[in-house]
């Protein structure tokens, strides 16, 4: 894949008005860098530390720990309250409603609509082909004067595959607007992440989040990572507090065990082998999709029935026989050996 320099991207021309012309929120602890010994700023109850501050604003402990994981430099690193807020901050920030519009793959993750929906922005989608791979001529095609953001999710959800990453560097090079780049399934992807480009690109914004392959779906942390110029406008918009303490600290927690997450991936690559080999045995699977994900998106001949089957036995898969392009699929997260193998079983008795 031939890399080349991105195109030139004029952020100010880029932004609402609105947020351009913004003063942000600041709080004294966004003023005052270091440790005092005496905090009489912020009306707090100096009774139950630690849980009586408020937490640092920006978040810089974890970031520069997200920084020795991810080589990539504290000042491109945005963190919020899971990769919602990210999504939603970069509508607010450029698109200006019922004007802007976006456009985006179908199917794909549906925040990028509801993000769309809220702000009011016009939402513009592009069927990916047979083989769940968009064209980057396409993409262009559907984009105009007012064509703000183009978002796209590698691996894909809920097809599983990652996209074509030639098509990707053309949309880089071709859109003058941003690119939203969603990696949260990237580290069970055969190919690396785009954030080494990331210097090459000053419109590109990649998506991660510490949901999925760090197991840690419940402290909602999720990251973005850009240009420094977009990252000062997030900062800029965001809510002051935006990340509690709870979740920072164990955010520090995870990170120090990063082996753990290695193991884990490994141990999910295996079993989603495991998995698929045991689906493709059933008479009722019509066909299983390339993943680079940690599911599986598998058409079925009953996908209805099936589903409410499962859910009888305690059993939740994702129905997408409604989603576009996935008619007759269930979506099927890969779980530990026993997981997978008490749904295995109830799927031989579904056929019996």
């Amino acid at each position: 894949m031939e890399q080349t320099q991105g195109k030139k991207m004029d952020l100010d021309k880029l932004l609402r008005d609105n947020i351009r012309q913004l003063q942000p929120y600041s709080s004294a602890r966004d003023e005052f860098k270091g440790e005092a010994s005496v905090y009489l700023d912020a009306n707090e109850n100096p009774y139950n530390a630690p849980f009586n501050r408020y937490p640092d604003p920006l978040q810089w402990e974890v970031k520069e720990q997200i920084s020795k994981v991810k080589n990539i430099p504290v000042g491109n690193i945005f963190l919020g309250n899971g990769s919602d807020e990210p999504i939603d901050l970069l509508f607010r920030a450029f698109c200006e409603p019922r004007l802007d519009n976006v456009v985006a793959i179908e199917p794909t993750y549906g925040m990028y609509k509801v993000c769309a929906a809220i702000n009011d922005v016009e939402y513009r989608k592009v069927l990916l082909d047979d083989n769940f791979q968009f064209s980057a001529d396409e993409m262009l095609s559907a984009t105009n004067l007012y064509t703000k953001i183009i978002w796209l999710c590698s691996p894909n959800n809920p097809t599983g595959n990652s996209l074509n990453r030639t098509e990707i560097v053309r949309l880089l090079n071709g859109f003058e607007g941003i690119v939203v780049l969603d990696e949260a399934y990237i580290d069970f992807a055969s190919e690396s992440s785009f954030s080494e480009f990331l210097s090459q690109y000053p419109n590109l914004v990649i998506l991660q989040t510490f949901s999925k392959a760090w197991g840690s779906a419940a402290i909602r942390l999720g990251m973005a990572f850009a240009s420094t110029g977009i990252i000062n406008v997030l900062n800029k918009i965001k809510y002051p507090y935006n990340i509690n303490i709870l979740t920072q600290k164990q955010a520090l927690k995870a990170i120090q065990h990063a082996d753990q997450v290695k193991e884990w991936v490994e141990s999910l690559l295996i079993e989603r082998t495991v998995l698929i080999n045991a689906l493709q045995k059933l008479p009722f699977i019509q066909h299983i999709y390339p993943t680079d994900a940690n599911f599986v998106l598998v058409k079925v001949t009953n996908p209805n029935e099936i589903y409410q089957y499962l859910v009888s036995k305690s059993i939740i898969v994702r129905n997408r026989n409604t989603v576009t392009l996935c008619l007759g699929c269930l979506r099927i997260t890969v779980g530990t050996p026993d997981e997978n193998r008490i749904l295995i079983n109830e799927l031989v008795s579904f056929h019996l």
